[in-house]
């Protein structure tokens, strides 16, 4: 594996094969996931359930937010759509733009989140502030709270909103595990944030106390659907979590439903997986269509390996479509959910 793995960042291997090998890795796993006895799935499943349960909220977060979000902001201008939104896109139809996607996908959450003009919203993860700065300037009467552990996200943002003319927002620089909170809102949301939580008890226990008595949280979270399972970092086979994803984990579609002693889901929609395999792939084309000037951003984050981060960055857009494209988009899934309080 670590030949294999060496071969394949060197760059000289086809991107064809590397996908070829990427589903070739999620068949075994499924293979071996789904062929254990349904009694033992059920204990490691549960057995995960209670671990979560006694975790810290997160763990690894400085290692997460170097591995992603101290990189230049130009790293992401490069490769994102124009609302720069590092997260599932949505596609209406085959043709559609990177930058088309990423507006359905942020209506697709004011529809579903509930959102009007005049209400007080936060942000929980707000990455370099697609949402934040969208509803923002959608609801100009609402004041949009954003939450980041990146200090490099925060001065984006609200730099942006000065350049855009918008006053209603505030961004908090805090790690999840320490934040608190005295007001209360009429919305909360989280984008692809909760794949780097792990004691969800304990965050939507936090969560219920911050929002009002009517209020609703809407979260965006990408699973498999039925599979649960963290992102290992030890050893050669780990790479994902070793790079990209360290402290994270994959919920299965019906994690949360084991978490609902302070909000209850109210409801669940299911997104097929191609939405982010086609997110994924624009990625990849926008990075490769910018290559000499991503090679000179990575070189100020990376310095002399700044080549073979490319080429992991790659690897990595690869992985991601590959892995939600799996069997037409049906294992690995996009799911929203509506909760309210108790």
């Amino acid at each position: 594996m670590k030949f294999a793995i060496k071969a394949v960042e060197s760059g000289l291997i086809p991107d064809f094969i590397i996908r070829f090998g990427i589903r070739r890795l999620l068949k075994q796993r499924l293979l071996d996931e789904f062929s254990q006895d349904p009694q033992q799935s059920s204990k490691r499943y549960n057995d995960f359930l209670y671990e979560l349960k006694k975790s810290k909220l997160a763990i690894d977060t400085d290692k997460a937010n170097e591995q992603h979000y101290e990189i230049d902001s130009e790293f992401y201008n490069l490769v994102l759509g124009q609302n720069k939104k590092y997260s599932s896109c949505y596609y209406k139809n085959e043709n559609e733009s990177l930058s088309t996607a990423e507006k359905n996908m942020l209506e697709l959450y004011i529809e579903r989140g509930q959102f009007s003009d005049g209400q007080n919203i936060l942000e929980l993860g707000c990455g370099w502030g697609s949402l934040t700065l969208y509803l923002a300037k959608r609801f100009p009467q609402s004041h949009i709270t954003g939450v980041s552990n990146s200090h490099s996200q925060r001065n984006y943002i609200l730099k942006q909103a000065k350049d855009r003319g918008l006053k209603n927002i505030e961004i908090i620089t805090c790690d999840i595990n320490n934040l608190s909170l005295e007001n209360q809102f009429d919305r909360i949301i989280s984008i692809e944030m909760f794949e780097h939580v792990r004691n969800y008890q304990n965050l939507f226990k936090n969560i219920s106390s911050w929002m009002n008595p009517q209020g609703l949280l809407f979260i965006h979270v990408f699973c498999h659907r039925h599979l649960m399972y963290p992102f290992e970092t030890e050893g050669e086979d780990n790479w994902m979590g070793k790079y990209f994803f360290s402290g994270g984990q994959m919920p299965a579609a019906d994690t949360f439903l084991n978490f609902q002693q302070h909000l209850n889901i109210e409801k669940r929609w299911i997104n097929n997986g191609q939405h982010y395999e086609k997110t994924s792939n624009h990625w990849l084309e926008n990075m490769d269509e910018n290559k000499q000037q991503v090679l000179n951003v990575l070189k100020k984050t990376y310095g002399q390996n700044y080549k073979l981060w490319f080429q992991r960055w790659r690897i990595f857009f690869m992985s991601c479509a590959e892995l939600f494209g799996y069997n037409k988009g049906n294992e690995w899934l996009v799911v929203h959910y509506l909760f309210t309080r108790r």
